[in-house]
């Protein structure tokens, strides 16, 4: 089969310095980039254009494929494969991660994305709205709420107390990124020196949990005290996402810069009305404490007023 192949891939667009928000997207993007293969990548964001009403998909002159282990095995047939395990140990390693990944934290996204109300409806809802052409913006969220739901259901049927729920599932969460930590180490790769299946597989899950602006972020707050794997999910951003990091840290950068241009811009003229008002407020206590202690004295100017006065009190001893 031709490596020079026309081969592209529909993808959820990326945000936060992603190449794709979605975990399944983002997989197969990393398997490729690992691997030098040339897709022709296209941010779509309309699930209904699909065969099957779901991304990512390859499509090529002959086939169309919309699940990640059938486009991953077209690819490795299509391009010479230098991530797979390169033995039957470290494929059972692959396994056994890929598995826990799937049982343990994956519940946990799904939890944090459509199922946290603070999440959902502050940030993850209006992307989709935004992201999503009319009037599909409206259906798909709405869709993966359910089926997050689903997910959840299948885990914990008699279990109808959410908060409960909720505990479970990032308990069973943290345990697993505690484990990848420990697995991963010093080490930059989970199964060497270099990439593999498992290294595509381990950032598509943790990039989107690192990168995204949750506002509710327990989770995500966990995997950040795991320095490792912020370690490992910034380096393979920067090596193999370079465009999409570089572009998202400028940004960020220069929004910075506004936003404290703009606070200082504002602060100023309330910093230097309260700096007069003080001013002010000192000096009057200043002068009426020395009134009040006889420190200053006020001159009387009018003699004529005086004289009056002396007068009166000698009239007032002739009298007497």
């Amino acid at each position: 089969m031709s490596t020079s192949e026309k081969m592209q891939l529909d993808v959820w667009k990326g945000d936060w310095g992603l190449a794709s928000i979605d975990t399944e997207c983002l997989q197969v993007l990393a398997y490729a980039r690992f691997n030098g293969i040339p897709l022709q990548v296209k941010a779509t964001n309309n699930p209904f254009k699909t065969p099957n009403g779901r991304l990512p998909v390859l499509r090529t002159k002959h086939t169309s494929l919309d699940k990640v282990s059938e486009i991953i095995q077209y690819l490795k047939k299509t391009n010479f494969d230098s991530s797979s395990a390169n033995n039957s140990k470290e494929y059972a390693e692959f396994i056994a991660y890929d598995t826990m990944l799937k049982d343990k934290l994956y519940p946990a996204m799904q939890f944090i994305w459509w199922l946290d109300q603070t999440n959902l409806n502050e940030l993850v809802r209006p992307w989709y709205c935004k992201a999503v052409p009319f009037p599909l913006n409206y259906y798909y969220p709405s869709k993966f709420e359910n089926q997050a739901k689903a997910v959840i259901e299948t885990l914990y049927p008699t279990e109808d107390n959410m908060t409960v729920i909720e505990n479970k599932v990032y308990s069973e969460a943290q345990k697993c990124l505690t484990s990848l930590s420990t697995r991963l180490g010093d080490s930059k790769y989970f199964l060497g020196q270099s990439h593999t299946m498992l290294d595509a597989v381990v950032y598509s899950y943790l990039a989107p949990l690192l990168k995204t602006p949750l506002v509710n972020p327990p989770l995500q707050n966990h995997l950040k005290a795991c320095t490792n794997l912020v370690t490992f999910v910034t380096h393979i951003s920067q090596k193999y996402f370079r465009d999409e990091y570089q572009q998202y840290e400028k940004v960020k950068s220069e929004n910075n810069v506004k936003r404290m241009r703009k606070d200082s811009y504002t602060e100023f003229p309330n910093k230097r009305r309260d700096q007069v008002l003080a001013g002010i407020f000192a000096a009057a206590a200043m002068i009426g404490y020395a009134l009040l202690t006889g420190k200053l004295e006020v001159p009387i100017k009018d003699n004529k007023m005086i004289n009056q006065a002396e007068e009166y009190i000698l009239e007032d001893e002739v009298d007497e």
